[in-house]
């Protein structure tokens, strides 16, 4: 029995050893086949955030490219609607024949969001429809597929040119006149008294030379006094930038932006936000400008350059001293303005100095004002500083692309040269009707015929090409010049 025993324990604790093992060898397994799935999740997530991010980074690329693409269609659109201008000008000139006068640049730009409804979304292009009571549905290629732009079309023209301060000594005599007309009404008197962020004062007169002064070629200070007989030059320009924290030169040549003004003593946040540019968001509501022609188209500036440029040439006028005066003048023009609807009020610059007199046809209108007739120094001179068409425009277009939990937006900025541009001949009505009727052959006939001849740079081509791709980008066609473009 003992022998028996001895061999069923030596059985037993071998069975319970391999049983031991077996359980030791399954916790093995699993510890193992736990470790192999935590890596491999540890993986997975990191092969999913990998893969997430590349294809975000693809999608984000991709929509960025349709994005600027809608928004070079914008620019380019744009373009166009400003080009065919003299041909929606002629086809009214008939009616301004019989009242024996010209007819004045239109505005189309104004509405150039309502025109291009055709070419945007298909919301767009539906609105379009409606508005004409056309069916779209039978229209082909038009309106944008998965995004669509907004297009802003702003007159350079009408408003106050920074860079006649790096012409001549006129144009500084006329620039100088038109910045104290604008910042001359008493109003504008605490901003003036105050000390700015830096603890300085700045008067009229020095912010007023410090902004030619700064694109100007000479080292000469500028007098902004236009009251008296005092020279225009008063002595060696200061060394105001030199004492600053981080210095740095006046930069003695024409502005490259607008935001160069930033750097020019005087221009505070607030002078910014009331004489340049007062509302960020809308473009059209800006002052003041690098890139207009120098002058100012009286048709299209808003009342507060209009006020400006009167005081530039009737400084002493009561409209230029008393807040009554100015303020039944800035209402005035709103008005007429908004009765207008974006129609040109003046049919020459003569019409404008007429109604500022007191006579001509719309004289009457400021007598109702209550305002008194302004005398200006040298009518003659004043004339020459205004004008009645627009040529340089800047086009904001934006193109924007929606996705599943973002949208995608790239802007464009150019600006445009119209001065040197060839007349475009625009399709008759017939050929536009044949175009959504489907007969191909009249309408390319008129699509033909409506290319202008201009063997030098022809709307269809490129320019140029032994000068180089950016003169030929740059080219007069057309569609202007362009001389700024920016995206972002």
């Amino acid at each position: 029995m003992s022998s028996w025993s001895a061999a069923a324990r030596g059985a037993n604790a071998r069975a319970r050893r391999r049983q031991k093992r077996r359980v030791h060898e399954r916790g093995i397994a699993i510890i193992m086949v736990v470790g192999a799935i935590s890596v491999l999740t540890v993986m997975l997530a990191q092969f999913q955030d990998d893969t997430s991010a590349a294809v975000a980074s693809a999608t984000a690329d991709r929509d960025g490219v349709k994005a600027e693409y809608m928004a070079r269609s914008a620019v380019n659109l744009a373009r166009l609607v400003i080009a065919t201008e003299p041909t929606v000008r002629a086809a009214i000139s008939p009616l301004y024949m019989l009242m024996k006068s010209k007819p004045p640049q239109l505005p189309v730009w104004e509405f150039s969001d309502r025109l291009l409804m055709a070419f945007n979304d298909q919301d767009s292009v539906k609105d379009f429809g409606n508005s004409l009571g056309l069916d779209m549905s039978l229209a082909k290629n038009l309106g944008l597929a998965g995004g669509k732009f907004q297009l802003s079309i702003v007159d350079e023209d009408a408003k106050i040119d920074v860079n006649l301060g790096a012409a001549n000594d006129i144009a500084h005599i006329r620039l100088s006149r038109e910045i104290m007309g604008l910042i001359s009404p008493i109003l504008y008197d605490p901003m003036f008294q105050d000390r700015d962020s830096s603890g300085q004062f700045h008067d009229r007169l020095q912010t007023c030379a410090a902004i030619i002064d700064w694109a100007d070629a000479d080292e000469s200070a500028f007098n902004c006094d236009t009251t008296t007989n005092a020279p225009t030059r008063s002595g060696v320009e200061d060394s105001t930038y030199s004492l600053l924290a981080k210095p740095y030169r006046r930069k003695n040549a024409p502005y490259d932006s607008l935001e160069e003004l930033h750097m020019v003593s005087g221009v505070t946040d607030d002078f910014w936000a009331t004489f340049v540019d007062p509302d960020p968001t809308n473009p059209k509501k800006r002052v003041m400008t690098v890139w207009g022609q120098g002058l100012i188209n009286v048709n299209t500036a808003n009342a507060q350059t209009l006020l400006a440029i009167t005081c530039a040439g009737a400084p002493t006028a009561e409209i230029c001293t008393d807040p009554t005066q100015a303020s039944a003048f800035l209402l005035g023009i709103t008005m007429a303005r908004a009765i207008t609807q974006g129609a040109p009020i003046f049919g020459s610059p003569k019409d404008f100095t007429s109604m500022m007199k007191g006579t001509g046809m719309l004289g009457p209108m400021i007598v109702l004002l209550g305002m008194k007739p302004v005398k200006f120094l040298s009518e003659s001179d004043f004339l020459k500083s205004i004008t009645i068409e627009s040529k340089m425009f800047s086009i904001y277009a934006v193109g924007v692309v929606k996705g599943y939990k973002r949208e995608t937006r790239t802007s464009i900025h150019a600006v445009l040269d119209f001065r040197d541009a060839p007349t475009v001949a625009g399709p008759s009505l017939s050929s536009v009707l044949d175009s959504f009727t489907g007969n191909t052959a009249t309408s390319a006939s008129a699509s033909a015929s409506a290319v202008p001849t201009n063997t030098a740079y022809p709307l269809t081509g490129s320019g140029p090409m032994t000068t180089g791709p950016i003169t030929a980008a740059t080219a007069v066609t057309a569609g202007g010049q362009i001389i700024f473009y920016k995206v972002e």
